[in-house]
């Protein structure tokens, strides 16, 4: 009796971000294996495509649901844009708006159940960093030439400190990518793994579960406010950043 009170407790709430080979007679996970992941980002990727396809072919005046979605997330993410970047931001918009959809997208997903998050993974979230960062460097470089350099020395800081705040400054810069991406994949796979945790409870629990069910109900609710949010966040950094490579002067 005990032994099997041990084993209905066998919870282990990081299985779920595992990467696996899937339609490959291959026992082992490979560099070019399908993933579960991979699957995961093309149906994320049909998903996008459907709903701007379908929801904006017959660009009715009385718009339909899938079209109000489709100029809800598109307004959305322009006036972010144009706040923060102003006007010269918007020629980039279609980036943004497509790193918004993709982070979204998958962010949402990921709660269905027996589906794969791939934003918990570095592996999604730190190329997506980096793609931004190196995008914003170029961008910089080439707008403003060497005069980029000016996001670094802060001229409104008192002669003495500048030196210091010089450093401080090259520093977070290069830290963003990091921050960025781990922001991303941690929110995604703690509130996954809490999920999962109080599913492993309300399993062994049985009839007797309804604390756990309630939790997971609050858990699952406050996570599907995250998942947005985690998708607002990351852009409007984005957007952030590319108003420094765009005015770099403090």
């Amino acid at each position: 009796m005990k032994e099997g009170s041990e084993s209905q407790f066998n919870i282990h709430p990081m299985d779920q971000f595992i990467i696996e080979p899937i339609l490959s007679g291959s026992d082992g996970l490979l560099w070019y294996s399908f993933t579960n992941q991979a699957l995961w980002m093309l149906i994320s990727l049909v998903a996008i495509a459907t709903l701007f396809i379908f929801g904006i072919r017959k660009n009715e005046v009385v718009p339909g649901k899938l079209q109000s979605i489709a100029e809800i997330l598109y307004t959305f993410v322009r006036k972010m844009v144009l706040d923060i970047a102003g006007p010269e931001g918007v020629k980039y918009f279609p980036y943004i708006f497509t790193l918004f959809t993709f982070i979204l997208f998958g962010n949402i997903l990921g709660l269905l159940p027996y589906s794969f998050t791939t934003t918990s993974h570095i592996a999604v979230t730190g190329i997506l960093a980096l793609s931004v960062f190196l995008f914003v460097t170029v961008l910089g470089f080439f707008k403003n030439g060497l005069k980029f350099l000016g996001l670094f020395w802060i001229s409104s800081a008192p002669l003495a400190l500048r030196p210091v705040l010089l450093i401080i400054e090259v520093i977070s810069y290069f830290v963003r990518p990091v921050s960025h991406s781990i922001r991303l994949a941690g929110n995604m796979m703690a509130g996954h793994a809490v999920i999962k945790v109080f599913a492993g409870f309300a399993g062994a629990l049985g009839v007797g579960a309804i604390a756990p069910i309630v939790a997971i109900m609050a858990v699952y609710g406050l996570e599907m406010l995250v998942v947005v949010i985690q998708a607002y966040v990351f852009t409007i950094l984005t957007c952030v950043y590319l108003n420094d490579a765009l005015h770099p002067g403090h």
